[in-house]
């Protein structure tokens, strides 16, 4: 497994809906950086990898969904970087595992399951207490990496990953698929002035995130970890494209997702990346972007869980 991690592509988006809305559309391809470790997974990980290697951990123990991107990524991180793996999935344990898991255990990870109300409290001491009673020293990583080691990596997606140092103060907005908000956060604290950040949640009733927005901006910038602005970013919510609720979709989505990949040749996964570029396009097409601007889509791979989704989409 390679341990090289690419620069991601920055490719224009040639669409005639951005042109007849008189708008530059852009496409930063996270999901290119490593077949494995990619997307924003790799910045969510990034410190908290290096902190459990500061700190001589030799486990890393995360949580997740049966079909967890962040489980996917975290698996091939460990085994790339020395690590050994814990993940701890929610619900019922299945057999044949499904592709997401099935990786997860090639890369060496040890999957624990936990019943969903047990679950539920995973982000509590006392499950914490019980899991490294069970598993001995281990580095727990919260699920999705959403903590603010996640945070301080993400931004670094703008700031660092761009092609060009001009490039990242050259859109006037950045858009986001959102799902712990972890991601969205970090891209705001890294923005220049006049910037904005776009998140569009995948979950049914998203607004909630924006509490959960405020207080990882609160917390991030009152710890000492560094970054660029001292002062509230600027970022939205639009919550009107969750297509039912989150791995929810319906034939709208899959159509979209394969047309635009035919056009573009950019792959769309259906949980998170096809439901924020939905909106972009939709939105473009009611005017809501002024004339002029530039839009930045982050795609932040995911792609492994079009497998498994796939499958599932196929028994009904």
């Amino acid at each position: 497994m390679s341990l090289t991690f690419i620069a991601p592509p920055l490719q224009q988006i040639n669409s005639k809906i951005a042109r007849h809305a008189d708008v530059d559309l852009y496409v930063l391809r996270l999901d290119l950086m490593h077949p494995w470790v990619n997307g924003n997974k790799w910045f969510k990980l990034k410190y908290n990898l290096f902190e459990a290697k500061e700190k001589n951990f030799t486990t890393l123990l995360t949580f997740g969904g049966a079909y967890s991107n962040h489980i996917y990524a975290t698996a091939a991180a460990g085994n790339l970087f020395g690590f050994r793996t814990i993940g701890v999935i929610r619900g019922e344990e299945r057999l044949p595992l499904n592709p997401t898991l099935s990786f997860a255990v090639q890369q060496g990870m040890q999957l624990v399951y936990l019943k969903r109300q047990m679950y539920r409290q995973r982000n509590t001491p006392a499950l914490e207490e019980y899991l490294r009673q069970r598993f001995g020293e281990v580095f727990i990583i919260p699920e999705g990496g959403s903590n603010l080691n996640g945070v301080r990596g993400c931004t670094e997606i703008i700031a660092d990953a761009m092609p060009t140092a001009v490039y990242a103060y050259a859109f006037d907005h950045i858009c986001v698929a959102c799902g712990t908000a972890t991601t969205l956060a970090g891209i705001a604290l890294s923005l220049h002035q006049g910037q904005r950040a776009i998140a569009f949640p995948v979950l049914k009733n998203g607004a909630f995130l924006a509490q959960e927005i405020e207080s990882l901006l609160t917390n991030y910038l009152a710890s000492d970890l560094p970054s660029p602005y001292s002062s509230p970013p600027s970022w939205e919510l639009i919550c009107d494209y969750h297509f039912g609720g989150y791995a929810k979709v319906n034939n709208d989505l899959l159509v979209f997702s394969q047309q635009f990949r035919e056009e573009h040749g950019v792959p769309l996964d259906y949980v998170y990346t096809a439901k924020m570029f939905y909106g972009v396009m939709d939105l473009l097409k009611q005017g809501f972007f002024s004339k002029g601007n530039s839009l930045l889509l982050v795609h932040t791979g995911g792609l492994q869980g079009n497998i498994g989704m796939e499958e599932r989409l196929q028994r009904f």
